[in-house]
């Protein structure tokens, strides 16, 4: 599949495809190999970026949609995630 193909389709079409391919047929010829050399390298990054508890208000309609739509994470990581965004975006104007 081309990358061109794969861009031009729809996120259900993307998570489909990528549901449906065997491992034969993805192409790692672009990540190197990790070997003990690399792992040797590996330094471990501290979250410097501790949560703290609060009470927001929030409209529901706005809380119904980050419920809705957080995958993976949950829909308080999305949340943080959005804000963070909107802040380095603000921020990098």
């Amino acid at each position: 599949m081309s990358k061109k193909n794969f861009f031009d389709m729809s996120k259900e079409e993307r998570q489909k495809t990528f549901w449906e391919m065997s491992d034969e047929n993805i192409d790692f010829s672009d990540i190197p190999e990790i070997n003990q050399d690399f792992v040797k390298t590996l330094k471990r990054i501290e979250n410097d970026h501790k949560l703290q508890t609060d009470t927001v208000r929030i409209k529901s309609y706005l809380l119904n949609w980050f419920k809705n739509n957080a995958q993976e994470n949950s829909y308080e990581v999305l949340i943080n995630n959005v804000l963070e965004n909107y802040i380095r975006h603000q921020t990098e104007s």
